[in-house]
């Protein structure tokens, strides 16, 4: 994986985990909110419910109160009591139910086989002892009772809620109930309508999941070309100065060899070509001879002198010989002797773990930054500094001279090419050059760090 994909990879992820924790939450919390309405509708369902079973009975126990209340207790007066109970009801399935406390259905309207039957082992669906819990109810004073039933007018058992008293003098229980389907299909859409809220809160979540990763891929898309067409720009800019570079090497080296080597040359051709002539002549002129290549010796060591200056620009051999900081003190000590600047040395700590390129590096900046104070400075005291810690190398070359304006020499291309190539060896092994001038003087700085 390339590292634009990494970095894009790495920019997605977090975002879509973070919308999965969030649609994780939200679902949690709507789940949860979900089931606590329905809890509270059901529960207010079942009050109203509740409610209305007891005015209903209260309304029963009222329309048979005279006869209940005459102290008779014959068939007769029962019968009136019952036949005055079955012709109430309400709704479709609304009806009142009489049974003894034996378990003997008396009266029910709306399921007249049941009439004389003994229910007090029946058991519902659930296998619930459906009439033993009623008497149960309505010997304890009465109250509400949630069992199954069947419904007359779909002869289907359903949830049903009940609500008895007992009518003692009798001998009865007497009460009637509510089916709770109705109740049980308003929560049923409840529910439905509330899932499907959390289905398209999922869904709502899940496109700006889709919509926000496109947008950062298609951002980190725009910024790799943006960064690519940057990154080819600078890179045709520093083909462009690598091959001035080159050819201002070329050139000077051209220079050298042509100013100094070639005439150097020329003039001990011409030396021992005079000189040979001598040799033929009389001893005054072998003396002269003599002298001519004497003086020819001369010149010749000055040629190796100057070849091995060429050979030291070109590549610095000392470096694999003796390592940096002695080739630093070397540079400074014949910095020092060329230009009659005094320099001042001083080396502290390892530069062992530096890779060779790193040393080169730090040498060439040496040398540029030495060559810019003997153009430019105007200096009269120079110190160079090899630092070396656990963590990376400094090296530091300053002088007092008088100092130049950096975003000047920024502004125009033609100058400052010694800067730019500093920054630019630097910035290809991951170090860092920083730079501080003023009239009292300029510092270099390079540091690299041994990560790098």
């Amino acid at each position: 994986m390339k590292l634009r994909q990494k970095v894009i990879f790495l920019a997605i992820t977090p975002l879509i985990l973070a919308l999965c924790a969030i649609a994780l939450a939200v679902w949690h919390q709507s789940a949860l909110l979900a089931t606590q309405q329905k809890a509270a509708i059901e529960q207010a369902y079942l009050a109203s419910k509740e409610a209305e079973l007891k005015h209903y009975v209260a309304l029963a126990a009222h329309s048979v109160k005279r006869l209940y209340e005459s102290g008779r207790t014959d068939a007769a007066t029962q019968d009136e009591a019952k036949r005055i109970l079955a012709s109430l009801s309400f709704g479709n399935d609304g009806y009142f139910f009489v049974y003894d406390m034996q378990g003997n259905s008396l009266m029910h309207p709306r399921q007249p086989d049941l009439v004389g039957r003994n229910l007090y082992a029946m058991r519902d669906s659930a296998g619930n002892l459906t009439l033993q819990r009623l008497l149960a109810r309505a010997g304890a004073g009465g109250g509400l009772e949630r069992y199954q039933w069947v419904k007359p007018s779909t002869r289907q058992e359903v949830a049903k809620l009940g609500y008895v008293i007992p009518m003692e003098r009798w001998g009865w229980m007497m009460g009637t109930g509510l089916y709770l389907d109705d109740v049980d299909r308003a929560l049923a859409r409840i529910d439905t309508q509330q899932r499907g809220n959390i289905q398209n809160t999922m869904l709502w979540i899940a496109a700006i999941a889709i919509l926000s990763a496109l947008a950062v891929g298609f951002s980190g898309l725009a910024l790799n070309v943006s960064e690519s067409r940057v990154a080819d720009a600078k890179l045709k800019a520093l083909a462009q100065r690598v091959v001035e570079s080159q050819e201002e090497e070329r050139a000077r080296l051209s220079r050298d060899l042509h100013d100094g080597i070639s005439q150097w040359l020329v003039s001990i051709k011409l030396q021992i070509e005079a000189g040979i002539e001598r040799l033929s002549g009389q001893p005054a002129q072998t003396e002269k001879a003599l002298a001519v290549f004497e003086h020819t010796a001369g010149q010749l060591n000055k040629v190796l002198g100057e070849v091995r200056r060429i050979s030291h620009n070109l590549r610095p051999a000392v470096l694999d010989d003796i390592g940096l900081a002695p080739a630093l003190a070397h540079l400074a000590e014949e910095f020092q002797h060329n230009s009659g600047m005094p320099v001042q040395f001083a080396a502290e700590g390892s530069t062992e773990r530096l890779p060779e390129t790193a040393n080169t590096v730090l040498f060439r900046i040496a040398q540029e930054a030495l060559t810019n104070i003997e153009r430019h400075a105007h200096a009269g005291r120079i110190a160079v500094a090899l630092t070396g810690s656990t963590h990376g190398v400094t090296l530091s070359v300053g002088d007092d001279g008088v100092g130049f304006d950096p975003a000047d020499i920024a502004r125009h291309p033609q100058r400052g090419i010694g800067l730019r190539n500093m920054m630019e060896r630097m910035e290809a092994i991951g170090g860092r050059l920083e730079l501080d001038s003023s009239p009292s003087g300029t510092t270099v700085r390079a540091h690299i760090d041994y990560g790098t």
